[in-house]
């Protein structure tokens, strides 16, 4: 039987879980209850004997994160780029594609890049049951058995078994529903539909053409005219802006005969807000959770999320603590699905904070502003192993470098200067400069900017290795 080729979709902002996430640093890569991303959890669950090398799909403004996070896991695959977001279905027919030039039987299973699977174990026996029917010509989906009557799920109603062991027929897509009907879907034996699929690349876009042409055509035409950019795959932007938005579901599941589910009982969560990650966590023994330093007191079913200080928490029930350096959340754990709500009120406000991270990742490594004023700004500065940032210049500022830690190779103008631990550079207003790290540990320095204007825009660059203009 021919490989599986995973497909993860790596896009979304996940405002729910603000402000650990972000739209410049989206929950798919941040570490939750371990040491690993969820975007890293979800491409280690599909490597093995049974799987290809996976097909990324994602944004240009994660391009470099994707990138850094596969490194990261020691995971090679295809990074594909859509040059803008046209919901799930187009996404999916541009990975199809691609899994159909590997191999004309291609299997493709598409997983969310942001969902929690820690029945790893579980989640591939279901695998194997749905393998089967793909390879006869079904559209695959994963129906959760539900624990609770949720009502920020879809339902499925399933139908009659198949002829493949483990597997039956959909009978119906129903949308989230309220209280009540969720606990009559949960008794009649409705499933959670978790939104991941397995099918043969060929079988899916024959359906795709055929009931949704909008969509398969022109993704079609930008896969076919797709362009390497380093090691990214960037679709026709022109061709990919005439594909429909439309969630896969609509376009196809819900319309062909050849939808299946596969009854599955491994844990599994969306992780769609703060409840979600209390209920993931590891717990004490008044049920309070933790990711971070934090202490509570006569507190119960409490969840603290605070990585970089002390957070305390006294006297309070069902209650959920995020500290950031720029943000904190408190909410009740009940009402954490509003959190996206107070995300568009901050943004409608003009707060960068609902969208924008201190720390800002770069292919090169990160920078977070440690002090700011009217003609001064101070940075802590981290290169990776190997990597430099652009040839550049400014037009109103000049910097002094500071080395912290690690081995600095510093251009300025015609001058190459190295510098170890406690030594420093001054690069004058106007001068073309370069930042490099030629060894082998992570560079840390501390750059002091001066001048009439300090804003990130103020940057002509010269050189690039990474494509940015």
């Amino acid at each position: 039987m021919a490989l599986i080729v995973p497909v993860v979709l790596c896009g979304g902002s996940g405002s729910r879980l603000w402000p650990a996430s972000r739209d410049s640093y989206p929950k798919q890569f941040l570490a939750f209850t371990g040491d690993d991303s969820l975007f890293q959890d979800t491409l280690k669950r599909v490597t093995g004997p049974d799987f290809d090398a996976p097909v990324i799909v994602t944004g240009s403004d994660y391009r470099f994160l994707v990138a850094e996070q596969m490194r990261a896991a020691k995971v090679k695959g295809d990074i594909v780029l859509e040059p803008f977001r046209r919901d799930s279905c187009a996404a999916i027919a541009a990975a199809a594609r691609l899994a159909l030039a590997r191999d004309p039987q291609a299997l493709v299973l598409v997983l969310a890049a942001d969902h929690a699977m820690p029945d790893v174990a579980g989640f591939l026996e279901h695998v194997r049951l749905g393998r089967a029917a793909a390879a006869a010509g079904r559209i695959v989906t994963f129906g959760i058995r539900p624990t609770r009557p949720a009502t920020g799920y879809g339902y499925i109603r399933p139908g009659e078994a198949l002829a493949e062991e483990g597997v039956a027929a959909i009978a119906a897509f129903v949308e989230k529903p309220d209280e009540e009907t969720a606990g009559r879907y949960v008794a009649e034996g409705y499933l959670w539909n978790s939104g991941n699929f397995l099918f043969q690349a060929s079988v899916f876009l024959d359906e795709l053409d055929r009931l949704a042409p909008d969509i398969g055509r022109p993704v079609a035409e930008a896969v076919a005219g797709a362009s390497r950019d380093l090691d990214f795959l960037r679709l026709d932007a022109e061709a990919f802006a005439k594909a429909t938005p439309k969630s896969v579901d609509y376009a196809v599941m819900e319309k062909t005969a050849r939808a299946a589910v596969v009854p599955s009982d491994f844990a599994w969560s969306d992780v769609g807000a703060w409840n979600a990650i209390w209920d993931m966590s590891h717990k004490d023994a008044d049920g309070n959770g933790a990711k971070g330093d934090a202490a509570f007191l006569d507190s119960e079913n409490c969840y603290v999320h605070s990585p970089g200080r002390l957070t305390t928490v006294v006297g309070l029930k069902d209650v959920v603590v995020v500290t950031t350096r720029d943000a904190v959340l408190v909410v009740d754990r009940a009402q954490a699905e509003k959190v996206k709500g107070l995300v568009a009120r901050l943004t409608a406000a003009g707060r960068k904070e609902a969208t924008e991270h201190v720390k800002v990742y770069r292919p090169w490594g990160s920078y977070e502003s440690i002090d700011a004023g009217g003609r001064h700004q101070v940075k802590r500065i981290t290169v990776n192993p190997g990597s430099k940032l652009s040839l550049q210049s400014h037009f109103h500022r000049a910097e002094h470098w500071v080395v912290v830690s690690g081995t600095a190779r510093i251009t300025v103008d015609e001058k190459v200067t190295v510098c170890s631990e406690n030594q420093s550079v001054y690069i004058p207003l106007g001068a073309t400069h370069r930042l490099e790290n030629p060894g082998r540990i992570p560079l840390d320095l501390i750059e002091v900017q001066v001048g009439s204007y300090l804003g990130e825009d103020d940057i002509v660059r010269y050189e690039d290795v990474y494509n940015r203009s």
